[in-house]
């Protein structure tokens, strides 16, 4: 509750800060979650809503620096952004998190964590085919795999495993970043998270 004075008498109002809420994109390498992330995030700021993208790239050079790609590192580093997000999210910013989380009980580690505390939580499959990916290839990583210069490549080498059951599947092949952020902000929209 916050009060302010208006014309001498003392108007009470009640505070209703946003909700925040996870929304989790996972998905292939280059399949487009970084950009989908940072296309809805203009959305939602436009509207006014707070909003971060923890981006696993990112994650990698400041938080998770050292872990290697084990799936103990990945879990140890998928674990740690879900922290940060469903702290981010409890306090009323709308975290979006383009992280590729191969491993499904990772992904549900990190929604059990947000069930626990009543945070809202999407989990996104940015289903983009693997044949896409690799000609996308935004950072040359499927080019090394085939070169042999680089192992344990999520998808190719090394296992994904798809969401069963996410809240939201988009497919990009084909489609505009504009439409796939019109449909992500519109799902967002329709649950009160946007």
């Amino acid at each position: 509750m916050s009060s302010h004075v208006q014309e001498g008498t003392i108007v009470t109002t009640a505070h209703d800060p946003a909700t925040g809420a996870t929304v989790w994109l996972t998905g292939l390498p280059s399949a487009g979650k970084s950009t989908l992330a940072r296309a809805v995030a203009h959305r939602l700021r436009d509207a006014g809503r707070r909003v971060e993208v923890l981006d696993g790239d990112e994650i990698r050079a400041f938080l998770s620096a050292g872990l290697g790609f084990d799936r103990a590192d990945r879990d140890t580093n998928v674990q740690r952004i879900g922290f940060v997000a469903e702290l981010l999210a409890r306090n009323g910013v709308t975290a979006l998190v383009p992280v590729i989380a191969p491993y499904t009980d990772s992904r549900d580690a990190v929604r059990e964590r947000h069930e626990a505390n009543g945070t809202a939580y999407v989990e996104v499959h940015v289903a983009t085919p693997v044949e896409v990916c690799s000609v996308r290839d935004v950072k040359g990583l499927y080019a090394k795999q085939a070169a042999g210069e680089l192992t344990g490549l999520t998808g190719v080498d090394d296992p994904y495993e798809v969401p069963e059951t996410p809240e939201l599947r988009i497919r990009t092949q084909g489609r505009s970043v504009a439409d796939t952020a019109a449909v992500l902000h519109t799902f967002l929209t329709e649950r009160g998270l946007a």
